[in-house]
C-alpha cells in the first residue's frame, strides 16, 4: 500500500510491517506528530523505541511507519543511513522487517516485535548498502 507518498508492504493476516521503502526528496522540515506517536503502543518493554521504518526527516509518517526497534538501534548505528539517505535525493531508501523465531505474543498470535532489520539505500552509479541489523 501506498500511504503519504512512502510504499509499505504489510502483512494484513499477521498485522505486521514486513518493508517499507522511499524515494529521497531531501530533507523534511517538519515537526513530529508527537500526540499521534505517544498513542502508539509501545508495550515491547524499556529497551525499545517507536522506530521509524521510513525516517521522519525522509517525511515518514506515525501508524504503519512505526516498529518496536531496540533503542541502541534505533539512536546508534540506523543513524548513518538515514542521514545519507537524507543528503542523497533521489536515492531510494528501505527497510525489511524480519520475525524469525518472534515470540507469539500473549494472546496466541504471532511476534508483532521484529528480529531484525535489513537497511538500505539504493544511490545511482553506486553500489548498493545494505546494512543487516538485529532487534
Amino acid at each position: 500500500m501506498t500511504v503519504s507518498g512512502f510504499d509499505y508492504l504489510f502483512d494484513l493476516s499477521l498485522q505486521r510491517l514486513v518493508a517499507a521503502s522511499s524515494i529521497s526528496h531531501g530533507r523534511y522540515g517538519e515537526p513530529r506528530d508527537g500526540a499521534r506517536m505517544a498513542g502508539h503502543p509501545l508495550n515491547a518493554g524499556p529497551l525499545y523505541h517507536r522506530g521509524y521504518a521510513i525516517p521522519h526527516t525522509l517525511g515518514g509518517p506515525t501508524d504503519i511507519n512505526l516498529v518496536a526497534q531496540f533503542g541502541k538501534i534505533n539512536i546508534g548505528p540506523f543513524r548513518p543511513l538515514e542521514k545519507k539517505a537524507v543528503a542523497t535525493p533521489g536515492s531510494l531508501y528501505f527497510t525489511y522487517w524480519t520475525y524469525i523465531g518472534a515470540v507469539p505474543a500473549k494472546d496466541g498470535l504471532p511476534g508483532q516485535i521484529p528480529t531484525g532489520v535489513d537497511q538500505g539505500l539504493l544511490i545511482p552509479g553506486q553500489p548498493p548498502q545494505i546494512v543487516p541489523h538485529r532487534n
